[in-house]
């Protein structure tokens, strides 16, 4: 049973939303602030959050900043389910990490659908990630001499976006990656969209997928983090993650 956590002040909302789901066969927990879902989720991870914006103590945004800094949070499905609706409100969201941002009031089947939707995309991502260790494992047969690799092909890369490139693919976030290399995280999300631009990728959990499977590995000794790195891009109004 797939377990969600959800995180709305609103005791209504949350008790019918709670009930929706289980009927549909999820372990449903609640908490009524972000710092309750933060302390639940510390204790066991679910499968997906679905969190408010406006709740005391510790609001969403700040929920889901603290969740994306965790080694165990960074892919965890979240969606924001929140009455603020305005553009700034739903791009913040996004940077934050947020995968997907429904405004209130909604449609139950819309949130199972957009739900559905990030579990199954959840299980894909690491279905993927599991059969690309396990075939580094496995050996190959003695009587066969073991084949040198292919040295993976240059990134069609900035060397700014090359070192984003190699912060991403390590798991930081944002934030992270920005007081390792000196520059904003804004800046960071505009060498990343770039990047996925580059690359033909749609996020961040292919762009993994993209560095195992070409065997970009660490031992490729990436380029070393420093202050002056070069002028910061002039960030989109919409950048993508």
């Amino acid at each position: 049973m797939q377990k969600i956590l959800i995180a709305d002040d609103d005791t209504t909302l949350r008790t019918a939303l709670a009930r929706y789901l289980k009927k549909r066969d999820f372990d449903v927990w609640e908490a009524a602030s972000g710092k309750e879902a933060l302390n639940l989720f510390q204790q066991n991870t679910p499968d997906l959050i679905v969190s408010d914006v406006m709740m005391p103590e510790m609001d969403g945004f700040e929920f889901c900043r603290q969740l994306r800094r965790s080694r165990k949070g960074q892919l965890i499905p979240f969606l924001f389910l929140s009455s603020r609706g305005e553009l700034d409100d739903r791009v913040q969201g996004h940077l934050l990490g947020g995968d997907d941002y429904l405004i209130k009031p909604f449609e139950p089947r819309e949130l199972l659908a957009k739900i559905e939707a990030q579990l199954e995309r959840s299980r894909r991502v690491h279905a993927e990630i599991d059969r690309l260790i396990q075939q580094s494992m496995l050996p190959l047969p003695l009587e066969l001499p073991r084949p040198a690799p292919e040295p993976p092909k240059p990134l069609p890369l900035t060397p700014a976006e090359e070192r984003v490139f190699w912060e991403v693919v390590q798991g930081y976030t944002n934030r992270q990656v920005g007081e390792h290399l000196y520059i904003s995280p804004r800046t960071v999300q505009t060498h990343i969209s770039s990047i996925l631009n580059k690359l033909r990728l749609e996020n961040r959990a292919q762009l993994v997928r993209f560095a195992f499977e070409q065997g970009y590995r660490l031992e490729e000794t990436p380029p070393k983090p420093g202050p002056a790195l070069e002028p910061e891009p002039e960030s989109p109004d919409l950048p993508n993650d």
